[in-house]
């Protein structure tokens, strides 16, 4: 099935709302768990993509192929030969032009200015600085960022959506810290665990849901002690290991539930709740109604 507009990197040209790119992409972020950031994956070969407006932050990541790029820009034009790992950094009310020759694997990413907004209030600003485009970058940092959000999204998101949530927030305060025309100072992600463990530690609880997970399992997959897992999760993710967990199982327990393959103590058991009556309280706190309600609307 070919995506929707909604999801793909949108741009206005000739008055019109229309993909940047009119070939299908490789991969989209259809399924995603971030509200206002767009990722696709494209084989992109020697073609011009005609003036457009962006009316959100765009970026692409050269994952493959030594090209040549010539773009048009507010009056200006420049040949470059960017090659993997190179990144362009489009902000919000580019106008451009631009040509490629040659074949290239890319990453592109939109980010609306609501995201950049709520980043900027996060790190107390009241507006979010402008960013500075830049046509042929090289920043590793961003490189690593983008390359493992499309890595998620290829996999289906197997470290969940809070880790989804994370990327897209490390990617939003990134931009501010590195590439705003004024100086901004922040904070890592609510600092904590490193991304790297901590996707270690989410992917680990979806394969092991349907079990009893402990916190010493998740502190060794961490690299920490259980006292200091449980706080730096926390610190890290804004919930408790125990409230992640639980979150996680309610959320395999409506799947179950929309499949209608299963009885209620069976998506108990496959959820990893410990017996029925435990998992229909539980759902009820957290949902509203029983699951047996929730399956029926």
């Amino acid at each position: 099935m070919a995506a929707s507009a909604t999801e793909r990197v949108i741009v206005v040209r000739n008055s019109r709302e229309e993909p940047l790119l009119a070939n299908r992409p490789r991969l989209t972020s259809s399924d995603s768990p971030w509200k206002g950031i767009v990722l696709e994956r494209h084989t992109v070969g020697s073609v011009e993509v005609p003036e457009h407006d962006h009316g959100s932050l765009c970026m692409h990541l050269q994952l493959r192929g030594d090209v040549e790029m010539e773009w048009w820009c507010e009056g200006r034009n420049a040949v470059e030969q960017p090659h993997a790992g190179s990144l362009i950094l489009l902000p919000e009310g580019t106008r451009d032009r631009l040509r490629w020759e040659g074949t290239s694997e890319r990453l592109i990413v939109s980010v609306t200015p609501a995201v950049m907004q709520r980043a900027a209030e996060e790190a107390g600003l009241s507006k979010a600085p402008h960013i500075v485009m830049q046509w042929h970058l090289h920043d590793e940092g961003l490189r690593a960022l983008l390359a493992e959000m499309g890595r998620e999204a290829e996999a289906g998101w197997p470290a969940g959506s809070l880790y989804g949530d994370l990327l897209g927030m490390s990617l939003a305060q990134t931009l501010l810290r590195r590439h705003a025309n004024a100086s901004v100072t922040l904070k890592d992600v609510r600092g904590g665990i490193p991304l790297s463990r901590l996707r270690r530690v989410l992917e680990w609880i979806e394969f092991h849901l349907h079990t009893d997970v402990r916190l010493e399992q998740l502190a060794a997959e961490a690299q920490l002690s259980p006292f200091h897992f449980a706080r730096l999760f926390r610190e890290t993710t804004g919930v408790t290991p125990h409230q992640y967990v639980l979150e996680r199982r309610i959320e395999r327990a409506k799947t179950l539930l929309k499949l209608g393959k299963l009885t209620i103590a069976e998506v108990a058991q496959n959820a990893g709740f410990s017996s029925s009556t435990n998992f229909v309280r539980a759902f009820r706190q957290r949902v509203g109604i029983t699951p047996g309600e929730w399956s029926r609307s």
